[in-house]
């Protein structure tokens, strides 16, 4: 009697991720990795066999989401592995909301992925998987989440020591790749279909302090690559910028690269900053941005504050908003300040919540009021956009060469095209077009 071979059901994977473009770089190299194995990877949670959470706790309001995600998915009874910063920066709540979880990697262990899934199979429970020692990520298989964008982390971990900041316990100290690996990877993803390439890390202005060359040179390196793409470079500390300002500014000219400057400030006042430990003054962040408006025509400026951090006078906070005011930046991160777990802020005296709340409120009106005023420059222009997303009811979200978000509709599929378009509308966060003509 001959045996009747049963093919192997494939074990399927669902997979979530919270936060940061580093974070989602983390995410594609997880699943790159199971896909090498066999694993099947699904949108459909119902479907899954296990359940992988990619994980942020950099902010409070964030973790407390990712907290509530973590008890829900709990009660589908199914293998959970909780991936990411939260296992490093408060293990405790992981604990404390899912005491029974499979598994858990930390930023530096994910190629133990693999192993972590086999573990959850096993049924085993709080296996932990964790690293001190920096990894070459950028060497592992990857899974392109969108079919045009690409995200090539160019270093791990961060050089400063903000006391506010938990993301150094989570990712250790700045770890620079090579710029062979970072422009091989962007090589490759260009010959591969990718039109939008990020550069992404802590803080994209330390790259190359430890390997002898910094981030102005490799973005010349990458702008020879041949192919048509564009390059949107990731945050970048005012302190780190200084040091290198005018070589970032001539590599900023380059055609391949979006003209978009994240350059978070996080206060107005430098007493604030030193407290924070920031190591840069507000006459310096308004220099850098000065500096690329001059030279960089239509830049879009983004920046970062925090409102209500530990000693944060009245007269700080107005001195906040009197910088947003004179700086006039199209994009203002808002953040209400929270303490984490092992900062040197947690134990600062704290400003009271109801004064951070309506301090929030007073900036977020502020911002709205800017960043609408900005946009208004851009009603009437035409010019060539990339479609990088899909919107709701028929749209489509594109990036022009200073990357403003510029909504276009259609019927046809046109994720990774090119298409010439005038705006018609402006909001204080995007852009409305119509389609003048399709490029490519």
């Amino acid at each position: 009697m001959s045996s009747l071979k049963i093919p192997r059901k494939t074990v399927m994977i669902y997979a979530e991720n919270f936060g940061c473009a580093a974070n989602k770089f983390d995410l594609e190299v997880m699943l790159g990795q199971l896909a090498a194995a066999g694993y099947g990877l699904t949108d459909d949670i119902n479907s899954a066999d296990l359940i992988l959470v990619n994980t942020c706790a950099v902010k409070k309001p964030t973790e407390d989401r990712v907290i509530e995600r973590l008890r829900s998915l709990r009660r589908l009874g199914k293998p959970l592995i909780i991936a990411g910063c939260l296992p490093r920066i408060n293990f405790n709540a992981v604990l404390n909301a899912v005491p029974d979880f499979s598994a858990a990697l930390d930023p530096r262990s994910v190629n133990k992925i693999v192993s972590a899934v086999k573990a959850a199979q096993n049924g085993e429970k709080r296996r932990i998987f964790r690293s001190d020692s920096p990894l070459l990520k950028l060497e592992l298989p990857r899974v392109r989440l969108n079919p045009v964008i690409e995200i090539i982390a160019i270093c791990e971990g961060c050089s400063g020591a903000c006391t506010f900041c938990c993301v150094r316990f989570a990712r250790g100290s700045s770890y620079s790749y090579p710029r062979e690996a970072i422009c091989e990877n962007v090589s490759r993803a260009v010959s591969k279909g990718a039109k939008e390439i990020w550069l992404t890390s802590q803080d994209n202005g330390s790259y190359g302090m430890d390997i002898g060359t910094n981030l102005a040179e490799l973005l010349g390196d990458c702008c020879k690559i041949k192919g048509r793409f564009k390059i949107r470079v990731g945050m970048m500390n005012p302190n780190r910028v200084i040091p290198k300002l005018d070589e970032l500014v001539d590599a900023y000219k380059h055609g391949k690269i979006f003209k978009f400057l994240h350059i978070p400030v996080q206060s107005g006042d430098n007493e604030i900053l030193k407290r924070m430990n920031r190591r840069y003054t507000a006459e310096q962040f308004k220099h850098i941005v000065e500096v690329f408006r001059k030279n960089v025509p239509d830049i879009t400026i983004s920046t970062d504050v925090i409102c209500g951090f530990p000693g944060e006078t009245q007269d700080a906070f107005e001195k906040t908003l009197r910088l947003i005011e004179e700086v006039q930046p199209d994009i203002v991160n808002i953040s209400r300040f929270f303490s984490r777990p092992g900062t040197p802020a947690e134990k600062m005296e704290q400003v009271d919540y109801r004064e951070i709340r309506d301090r929030s409120r007073r900036t977020t009106f502020l911002v709205r009021q800017i960043s609408l005023k900005r946009n208004k420059r851009w009603l009437g222009w035409k010019g060539e956009i990339l479609i990088d997303e899909k919107g709701k009811d028929g749209s489509w979200i594109g990036r022009n060469f200073a990357y403003k978000p510029i909504v276009v509709k259609s019927a046809r599929n046109l994720l990774g095209k090119f298409l010439e378009v005038r705006v018609t509308k402006v909001f204080s966060t995007y852009l409305e077009a119509e389609i003048v003509e399709k490029i490519a």
